[in-house]
């Protein structure tokens, strides 16, 4: 059996349902990670342009728009699990331009700013009270690294009663083939992995159904 047969046989790669409330979720494009002359970061312009589309049209159309950001205080650096493993990510320390969004996302003053200290933005945040609060029934995951916070963002908002959307060409990751295999895993199990012509075709949809 090829790999597109045994996935559809064991039931993976369904369509997810689109809802009439979705919101914008732009995980970690913060300086950190997309300005290159830091470690941790990566080039990630093509993503933020095309993320930026999403989140213009989205607020204009009143949808919730939420960004992420990896911070911590200096006492929590030495006991967080996480930062043993990957210790770069101790570079992202409270009040630093590290932890800033970067201002090419087009960010507004308005939008919401979850501050996590692991990688899924559901974990220890308030974000499932804001998309709860906001009626949301819809996620549009973008953002970085494909292949760590978007992926445990996904998952755990799936988790959370979320149908989940992931625009490829609004998702970043240091290297190609992580990238790749985990838009494709999650695409198979977790959410409708599409493009950001496909997503501003249907905010464009319920807006002038509205």
């Amino acid at each position: 059996m090829s790999q597109k047969e045994i996935y559809e046989a064991a039931g993976f790669g369904c369509t997810v349902p689109r809802g009439y409330r979705p919101a914008i979720v732009v995980v970690d494009f913060t300086y950190g990670f997309t300005d290159t002359r830091y470690p941790t970061a990566a080039d990630m312009s093509k993503a933020i342009a095309a993320t930026r589309r999403l989140t213009d049209i989205a607020r204009t159309a009143g949808y919730l728009v939420v960004y992420t950001t990896i911070a911590y205080h200096p006492g929590e650096i030495d006991k967080l699990a996480w930062l043993k493993k990957a210790a770069g990510m101790a570079a992202l320390v409270e009040g630093s331009r590290l932890v800033e969004i970067d201002a090419a996302t087009g960010i507004r003053p308005e939008d919401a700013i979850v501050t996590k200290k692991g990688a899924s933005a559901f974990h220890g945040t308030a974000l499932t009270a804001l998309l709860t609060g906001a009626g949301v029934d819809t996620v549009v995951v973008t953002g970085a690294t494909t292949s760590g916070c978007v992926r445990a963002t996904v998952v755990d908002a799936v988790q959370s009663g979320f149908n989940v959307l992931v625009p490829r060409d609004c998702c970043a990751d240091r290297a190609q083939s992580p990238h790749e295999a985990n838009l494709y895993d999650m695409g198979q199990k977790y959410a409708d992995v599409t493009d950001a012509a496909d997503v501003l075709r249907w905010l464009e949809s319920l807006s002038s159904s509205g």
